[in-house]
Protein backbone atom coordinates (compact mmCIF):
# COMPACT_ATOMS: atom_id res chain seq x y z
CA UNK A 1 0.00 0.00 0.00
CA UNK A 2 0.65 3.47 -0.89
CA UNK A 3 1.29 6.77 1.27
CA UNK A 4 -1.20 8.10 -1.27
CA UNK A 5 -3.35 5.31 -0.78
CA UNK A 6 -3.20 5.78 3.55
CA UNK A 7 -4.03 9.41 3.14
CA UNK A 8 -7.00 9.02 1.48
CA UNK A 9 -8.47 6.11 3.57
CA UNK A 10 -10.98 5.01 1.14
CA UNK A 11 -11.96 2.02 -0.12
CA UNK A 12 -13.92 0.99 -3.16
CA UNK A 13 -15.72 -2.78 -3.47
CA UNK A 14 -15.36 -5.41 -6.35
CA UNK A 15 -18.28 -8.40 -6.57
CA UNK A 16 -16.36 -11.00 -8.57
CA UNK A 17 -18.15 -13.71 -10.41
CA UNK A 18 -15.51 -16.43 -9.43
CA UNK A 19 -14.94 -19.87 -10.88
CA UNK A 20 -12.18 -22.15 -10.43
CA UNK A 21 -12.42 -24.16 -13.68
CA UNK A 22 -14.21 -25.05 -16.62
CA UNK A 23 -16.79 -27.32 -15.30
CA UNK A 24 -16.80 -25.70 -11.94
CA UNK A 25 -19.56 -23.72 -10.41
CA UNK A 26 -19.76 -19.92 -10.07
CA UNK A 27 -19.74 -17.90 -7.03
CA UNK A 28 -19.62 -14.05 -6.14
CA UNK A 29 -16.94 -13.13 -4.14
CA UNK A 30 -16.41 -9.09 -2.12
CA UNK A 31 -13.13 -7.62 -1.93
CA UNK A 32 -12.21 -4.13 -0.49
CA UNK A 33 -9.13 -2.67 -2.48
CA UNK A 34 -7.48 0.56 -1.00
CA UNK A 35 -8.53 3.82 -3.07
CA UNK A 36 -5.97 5.59 -5.15
CA UNK A 37 -6.79 8.24 -7.56
CA UNK A 38 -6.48 7.45 -11.00
CA UNK A 39 -6.39 3.52 -10.32
CA UNK A 40 -8.16 1.40 -13.04
CA UNK A 41 -9.54 -1.82 -12.91
CA UNK A 42 -6.41 -3.88 -13.62
CA UNK A 43 -4.40 -2.35 -10.91
CA UNK A 44 -7.49 -3.36 -8.42
CA UNK A 45 -6.95 -6.74 -9.67
CA UNK A 46 -3.54 -6.56 -8.77
CA UNK A 47 -4.10 -5.57 -5.73
CA UNK A 48 -6.54 -8.25 -4.66
CA UNK A 49 -4.16 -11.08 -6.38
CA UNK A 50 -1.74 -9.70 -3.56
CA UNK A 51 -4.05 -9.97 -0.83
CA UNK A 52 -6.55 -12.42 -1.40
CA UNK A 53 -8.88 -12.03 1.50
CA UNK A 54 -12.62 -11.36 1.03
CA UNK A 55 -14.27 -8.08 2.39
CA UNK A 56 -15.43 -10.03 5.31
CA UNK A 57 -11.65 -11.34 6.42
CA UNK A 58 -11.58 -14.86 4.68
CA UNK A 59 -8.47 -16.17 2.93
CA UNK A 60 -9.16 -17.19 -0.45
CA UNK A 61 -7.18 -17.76 -4.03
CA UNK A 62 -5.65 -14.94 -5.86
CA UNK A 63 -8.18 -13.97 -8.61
CA UNK A 64 -7.17 -15.09 -12.35
CA UNK A 65 -7.57 -12.81 -15.49
CA UNK A 66 -5.93 -12.25 -18.84
CA UNK A 67 -4.14 -8.83 -19.35
CA UNK A 68 -0.79 -7.66 -21.37
CA UNK A 69 -0.14 -4.52 -22.58
CA UNK A 70 -2.46 -2.44 -20.22
CA UNK A 71 -2.93 0.10 -23.01
CA UNK A 72 -6.34 -0.92 -24.56
CA UNK A 73 -3.89 -2.26 -27.68
CA UNK A 74 -3.49 -6.16 -26.99
CA UNK A 75 -6.95 -6.97 -25.85
CA UNK A 76 -6.59 -9.58 -23.91
CA UNK A 77 -7.95 -7.77 -20.40
CA UNK A 78 -11.71 -7.96 -21.95
CA UNK A 79 -14.01 -8.91 -18.86
CA UNK A 80 -17.86 -7.70 -17.95
CA UNK A 81 -17.36 -4.84 -16.36
CA UNK A 82 -20.83 -3.33 -14.18
CA UNK A 83 -22.63 -5.30 -17.53
CA UNK A 84 -20.38 -3.94 -20.30
CA UNK A 85 -17.94 -5.59 -21.84
CA UNK A 86 -14.50 -3.74 -22.10
CA UNK A 87 -11.41 -3.40 -21.47
CA UNK A 88 -10.37 -3.50 -17.98
CA UNK A 89 -6.94 -1.29 -18.47
CA UNK A 90 -8.71 1.80 -19.87
CA UNK A 91 -11.49 1.02 -16.94
CA UNK A 92 -11.18 3.37 -14.45
CA UNK A 93 -12.39 2.85 -10.98
CA UNK A 94 -13.97 6.87 -10.47
CA UNK A 95 -15.88 6.31 -13.56
CA UNK A 96 -17.80 3.50 -12.37
CA UNK A 97 -20.81 2.75 -10.23
CA UNK A 98 -19.92 1.21 -7.30
CA UNK A 99 -19.36 -1.54 -6.15
CA UNK A 100 -17.85 -2.31 -9.37
CA UNK A 101 -19.11 -5.70 -10.69
CA UNK A 102 -16.86 -7.92 -13.15
CA UNK A 103 -17.71 -11.10 -14.71
CA UNK A 104 -16.12 -12.75 -17.58
CA UNK A 105 -17.68 -12.79 -21.04
CA UNK A 106 -20.25 -15.32 -21.46
CA UNK A 107 -19.65 -15.74 -25.15
CA UNK A 108 -16.51 -17.84 -24.42
CA UNK A 109 -15.79 -20.52 -22.66
CA UNK A 110 -14.60 -19.72 -18.71
CA UNK A 111 -10.78 -21.47 -18.24
CA UNK A 112 -11.18 -19.68 -14.04
CA UNK A 113 -12.42 -17.07 -12.99
CA UNK A 114 -12.51 -13.77 -15.33
CA UNK A 115 -10.18 -15.65 -17.58
CA UNK A 116 -11.37 -16.91 -20.76
CA UNK A 117 -11.09 -19.05 -23.75
CA UNK A 118 -11.05 -17.05 -26.89
CA UNK A 119 -10.22 -20.42 -29.60
CA UNK A 120 -13.91 -19.61 -30.84
CA UNK A 121 -12.89 -16.25 -32.23
CA UNK A 122 -9.49 -17.21 -33.57
CA UNK A 123 -10.98 -20.06 -35.43
CA UNK A 124 -13.56 -17.93 -36.95
CA UNK A 125 -10.07 -15.87 -38.25
CA UNK A 126 -8.81 -19.04 -39.45
CA UNK A 127 -11.94 -20.04 -41.36
CA UNK A 128 -11.69 -17.13 -43.05
CA UNK A 129 -8.43 -16.70 -44.02
CA UNK A 130 -7.91 -13.65 -42.37
CA UNK A 131 -4.23 -12.93 -43.13
CA UNK A 132 -2.23 -12.63 -46.35
CA UNK A 133 -0.79 -15.62 -47.48
CA UNK A 134 3.45 -14.91 -48.66
CA UNK A 135 5.47 -17.87 -49.86
CA UNK A 136 9.06 -16.34 -47.72
CA UNK A 137 11.09 -18.61 -49.42
CA UNK A 138 11.78 -15.73 -52.15
CA UNK A 139 11.88 -12.47 -53.08
CA UNK A 140 8.70 -10.62 -54.21
CA UNK A 141 10.05 -7.42 -53.85
CA UNK A 142 8.02 -4.22 -53.22
CA UNK A 143 4.44 -4.82 -53.00
CA UNK A 144 1.75 -2.63 -54.58
CA UNK A 145 0.82 0.48 -52.86
CA UNK A 146 -2.61 1.50 -51.88
CA UNK A 147 -3.95 5.03 -52.42
CA UNK A 148 -3.87 7.10 -49.42
CA UNK A 149 -7.92 7.40 -49.40
CA UNK A 150 -8.36 3.62 -49.20
CA UNK A 151 -5.16 3.18 -46.83
CA UNK A 152 -6.99 5.86 -44.59
CA UNK A 153 -9.98 3.64 -43.81
CA UNK A 154 -8.30 0.51 -44.38
CA UNK A 155 -5.94 1.17 -41.30
CA UNK A 156 -9.11 1.88 -38.98
CA UNK A 157 -10.14 -2.03 -40.10
CA UNK A 158 -6.99 -3.03 -38.99
CA UNK A 159 -7.03 -1.81 -35.31
CA UNK A 160 -9.08 -4.97 -34.54
CA UNK A 161 -7.29 -6.51 -31.21
CA UNK A 162 -9.39 -9.78 -31.58
CA UNK A 163 -10.62 -8.59 -27.53
CA UNK A 164 -13.58 -10.27 -28.71
CA UNK A 165 -15.81 -7.62 -26.97
CA UNK A 166 -17.96 -6.89 -30.59
CA UNK A 167 -18.66 -11.29 -29.78
CA UNK A 168 -19.67 -10.59 -26.28
CA UNK A 169 -22.05 -8.11 -27.32
CA UNK A 170 -23.62 -9.97 -30.70
CA UNK A 171 -27.09 -11.46 -29.99
CA UNK A 172 -26.42 -13.57 -32.65
CA UNK A 173 -22.74 -15.36 -31.31
CA UNK A 174 -24.47 -18.11 -28.42
CA UNK A 175 -23.11 -21.71 -27.56
CA UNK A 176 -26.45 -22.91 -29.64
CA UNK A 177 -25.59 -20.49 -32.84
CA UNK A 178 -22.20 -21.25 -35.74
CA UNK A 179 -21.90 -17.01 -36.76
CA UNK A 180 -18.18 -16.37 -37.24
CA UNK A 181 -18.96 -13.10 -35.63
CA UNK A 182 -18.58 -9.50 -36.79
CA UNK A 183 -14.61 -8.98 -36.11
CA UNK A 184 -13.91 -12.11 -38.26
CA UNK A 185 -16.25 -10.50 -40.99
CA UNK A 186 -14.82 -7.27 -40.97
CA UNK A 187 -11.01 -8.53 -41.47
CA UNK A 188 -12.83 -10.03 -44.73
CA UNK A 189 -13.54 -6.86 -45.65
CA UNK A 190 -10.14 -5.47 -44.68
CA UNK A 191 -7.88 -8.20 -46.71
CA UNK A 192 -10.43 -8.48 -49.53
CA UNK A 193 -9.34 -4.82 -50.78
CA UNK A 194 -5.62 -5.21 -49.93
CA UNK A 195 -3.93 -5.39 -53.21
CA UNK A 196 -2.41 -8.64 -52.62
CA UNK A 197 -4.97 -9.99 -50.50
CA UNK A 198 -7.53 -9.21 -53.06
CA UNK A 199 -5.91 -12.56 -54.59
CA UNK A 200 -7.78 -14.77 -52.26
CA UNK A 201 -11.36 -12.64 -52.12
CA UNK A 202 -13.10 -15.45 -53.77
CA UNK A 203 -11.93 -17.74 -51.34
CA UNK A 204 -13.22 -15.24 -48.31
CA UNK A 205 -16.16 -14.52 -49.83
CA UNK A 206 -17.19 -18.20 -50.35
CA UNK A 207 -16.54 -19.07 -46.59
CA UNK A 208 -18.73 -16.36 -45.50
CA UNK A 209 -21.11 -17.23 -47.62
CA UNK A 210 -21.22 -20.73 -45.83
CA UNK A 211 -22.70 -22.40 -42.54
CA UNK A 212 -22.52 -19.19 -39.51
CA UNK A 213 -21.45 -16.70 -42.14
CA UNK A 214 -22.82 -13.56 -43.21
CA UNK A 215 -26.71 -14.30 -43.34
CA UNK A 216 -26.44 -15.20 -39.23
CA UNK A 217 -25.82 -11.59 -38.74
CA UNK A 218 -29.06 -10.09 -37.36
CA UNK A 219 -27.89 -6.04 -37.62
CA UNK A 220 -28.31 -5.41 -34.30
CA UNK A 221 -25.47 -2.97 -34.60
CA UNK A 222 -24.52 -3.62 -30.68
CA UNK A 223 -21.13 -4.37 -32.32
CA UNK A 224 -20.51 -1.21 -33.31
CA UNK A 225 -21.50 0.54 -30.47
CA UNK A 226 -19.18 -2.14 -28.14
CA UNK A 227 -15.86 -2.22 -29.92
CA UNK A 228 -13.49 -0.13 -27.89
CA UNK A 229 -11.63 1.05 -31.03
CA UNK A 230 -14.98 2.55 -32.93
CA UNK A 231 -14.14 0.10 -35.83
CA UNK A 232 -17.16 0.43 -38.33
CA UNK A 233 -17.89 -3.21 -38.09
CA UNK A 234 -21.74 -2.85 -39.76
CA UNK A 235 -20.26 -0.60 -42.44
CA UNK A 236 -17.95 -3.50 -43.17
CA UNK A 237 -21.01 -6.33 -43.31
CA UNK A 238 -22.91 -3.95 -45.78
CA UNK A 239 -20.05 -4.04 -47.94
CA UNK A 240 -19.61 -7.49 -47.52
CA UNK A 241 -23.76 -8.01 -48.72
CA UNK A 242 -23.58 -6.59 -51.78
CA UNK A 243 -19.50 -8.23 -52.34
CA UNK A 244 -21.28 -11.59 -51.38
CA UNK A 245 -24.30 -10.67 -53.58
CA UNK A 246 -22.18 -9.81 -56.94
CA UNK A 247 -19.67 -13.06 -56.40
CA UNK A 248 -23.02 -15.33 -56.14
CA UNK A 249 -24.37 -14.36 -59.48
CA UNK A 250 -21.05 -14.74 -60.72
CA UNK A 251 -20.30 -18.00 -60.07
CA UNK A 252 -23.99 -18.72 -61.08
CA UNK A 253 -23.59 -17.25 -64.57
CA UNK A 254 -19.72 -18.95 -65.08
CA UNK A 255 -18.20 -14.89 -64.96
CA UNK A 256 -14.38 -15.21 -66.49
CA UNK A 257 -13.95 -12.42 -63.65
CA UNK A 258 -10.81 -14.18 -62.47
CA UNK A 259 -9.03 -13.54 -65.67
CA UNK A 260 -9.33 -9.87 -65.42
Amino acid sequence: MTTQQVETGKTVRFRILRQDNPKGASRWEEFEVPYRPGMNVISALMYIRQHPVTADGKPTTPVTWDMNCLEEVCGACSMVINGRPRQSCSALVDQLEHPIRLEPMKTFPVVRDLQVDRSRMFNALKKVKAWIPIDGSYDLGEGPRMPERKRQWAYELSKCMTCGVCFEACPNVSEKSSFIGPAPLSQVRLFNTHPTGAMNKDERLDAIMGEGGLANCGNSQNCVAACPKGIPLTTSIASLNRATTVHMFRKFFGSDHMVD
